[in-house]
């Protein structure tokens, strides 16, 4: 058998597959050519493993290890995309930098410190924070 076939379908899977992650905005898309680039290391590890004639076979054996990984990853990243899909109503990858939250959303009520010592504090959201300090304003002489 020759090499060189297998190896130049592995390139273009790897090719096709980094084109995808790097050019692609949906995350389950870019999941997906993920799994093409270790699909190509997959192949390449099979042919080489043909190829030398190893007795042990330790190409094919790493190759399930790599399977065992994959399945592992795309299960714990589309459970990821599905968090952030309902979290945020879109998979796009560009919006995903935007999940630090401001210090404006964790605004506490403003209360007296003595009577709520032992209790947790709530947090408020920024349009409720605005309305609190309206009425605040209106209630001071």
């Amino acid at each position: 058998m020759h090499l060189a076939y297998p190896a130049v379908l592995a390139v273009l899977l790897f090719c096709t597959g980094l084109y995808g992650v790097l050019a692609r905005r949906n995350a389950i898309l870019v999941l997906m050519s993920v799994e093409l680039m270790l699909n190509a290391v997959n192949l390449n590890l099979v042919a080489f493993d043909v190829w030398l004639r190893d007795a042990l076979h330790s190409g094919q054996a790493l190759t399930l290890f790599t399977i065992a990984i994959a399945a592992a990853e795309i299960g714990i990243g589309l459970a990821i995309v599905l968090a952030v899909y309902r979290n945020r109503g879109s998979s796009d990858v560009d919006r995903l930098r935007d999940t630090a939250e401001t210090d404006e959303a964790e605004t506490v009520p403003a209360g007296d410190d003595e009577s709520d010592a032992g209790a947790p504090q709530a947090v408020e959201d920024p349009a409720t924070a605005q309305a609190g300090k309206a009425k605040k304003a209106e209630a001071t002489p």
